[in-house]
């Protein structure tokens, strides 16, 4: 239970790297929801997923332990961390690039048929065409 100030600030400089990821998959949340402009909504995916990854490597990091690489015959895994986070992050960021390089190319030919990245327009130009 927090009782004063000085503990609320103790709690908060502790888990930083949480609030910062929070905030930024927010931001990015907000951004997906809320622009009609396709662009901002593939920046805003990136934002997003930005805020998981960080999220993933601050919870798989444990201080005074080093990368699961036998060195010096120390075989205890209590002086490893967990590889499992950064394995899941680096496949993440794989399967994020690829879905962000299909967006954007969806997002380029949308502009080269409607010469427009709105939302909107293109959605009011598709009823017009009859799709």
């Amino acid at each position: 239970m927090l009782t004063s100030f000085e503990d609320l600030w103790t709690h908060v400089a502790e888990n930083y790297i949480v609030i910062v990821s929070i905030i930024l998959f927010g931001i990015g949340f907000t951004m997906l929801l809320f622009s009609r402009n396709l662009l901002k909504k593939a920046v805003g995916l990136n934002i997003m997923d930005t805020g998981v990854y960080l999220l993933l490597v601050s919870m798989g990091y444990i201080d005074s332990r080093h990368a699961p690489i036998i060195a010096d015959g120390i075989t205890d895994a209590a002086n490893y961390i967990n590889p499992i986070p950064s394995g899941l992050v680096l496949t993440g960021i794989v399967v994020s690039v690829s879905v962000s390089a299909l967006m954007l190319s969806i997002t380029v030919r949308l502009y080269q048929r409607y010469l427009t990245l709105d939302l909107d327009e293109i959605t009011v130009r598709l009823k017009k065409e009859g799709l």
